[in-house]
């Protein structure tokens, strides 16, 4: 059995929300360039460019990518044989990202109420926390604050088996032309397909925050992420919705099993910032 102290978990949390709020993943990066390299657009262009220059500032001064800051989401991995101790995890991860959202001088988004009491709750908590018991000693944690701009634009349908791939692929196109310039792209798009409702709604999530560089394990799958992504840039959106062929720079796919009368289909969009950060204690 492994100790783990959440005052630890606390501080790394901190960590990672200003990493993630400031600093562009590499493959993000990367994944600019191409688009860059093969945007049809001269405005196009020159906005992808705009980008990793905006990038490469926050990276430097260590500022926000966006002035929208997110509101939290966690996910972590917790090995079965680990021991937390000196406290609480949702605690402890709630109090990092206060810690990080205050000190790192970022943008608090969160009010505490929905509908009735709107009150900015003056520090990004509570988070949204997902967490898994896996086998093993290790403790993973991603930290990915996720803005609203690009939130809003998610779509949930509830297909039925009948609908099949063309089913898929129609509410995928119907929230990218929804989510247009509004999302900010170019985006990163997360698609989960299975489960029951949540589930999916889960599987776009994480799918949103894979690297860009990953593919779906299942061949079909991978296939299936490279005609999303293709169909996505045939909209003609284009870098910040003003026309060109880099509406996304990548597609992910996750999936999980589902009921016999079910198909259920989630689509979730990062904006370009695609904001993420890992760690393993």
């Amino acid at each position: 059995m492994r100790e783990i102290s959440c005052k630890d978990i606390t501080q790394v949390v901190a960590k990672l929300c200003i990493q993630a709020c400031c600093q562009v993943t590499d493959d993000m990066k990367r994944a600019f360039e191409k688009a860059r390299n093969s945007e049809k657009s001269e405005l196009g262009k020159d906005i992808i460019g705009k980008i990793l220059d905006n990038a490469k500032i926050a990276g430097e001064e260590m500022m926000p990518i966006c002035q929208d800051t997110g509101m939290t989401v966690v996910f972590v991995e917790i090995g079965q044989e680990v021991h937390l101790v000196d406290g609480y995890l949702e605690d402890a991860i709630n109090e990092g990202i206060a810690k990080g959202y205050v000190e790192g001088y970022l943008r608090k988004s969160v009010v505490k109420d929905p509908i009735y009491h709107r009150e900015n709750t003056q520090n990004n908590t509570p988070a949204v926390i997902h967490t898994r018991i896996v086998p093993g000693d290790k403790f993973k944690i991603k930290v990915a604050p996720k803005g609203f701009g690009s939130e809003n634009k998610g779509i949930l349908k509830m297909l039925v088996p009948a609908d099949g791939l063309e089913g898929v692929k129609k509410v995928f196109l119907e929230a990218v032309k929804y989510a247009g310039p509004n999302a900010c792209p170019p985006m990163v798009i997360g698609v989960g397909i299975g489960g029951t409702m949540e589930k999916c709604a889960i599987l776009a999530k994480q799918a949103a925050v894979r690297s860009a560089e990953s593919e779906n394990p299942n061949p079909e799958y991978a296939k299936l992420e490279r005609e999303l992504l293709e169909l996505a840039n045939q909209t003609g959106v284009g870098p910040q919705g003003l026309g060109g062929t880099s509406t996304a720079v990548k597609v992910n796919v996750e999936v999980y099993a589902t009921h016999i009368a079910g198909l259920p289909v989630c689509v979730n969009i990062n904006c370009h910032a695609a904001r993420h950060a890992d760690a393993e204690l």
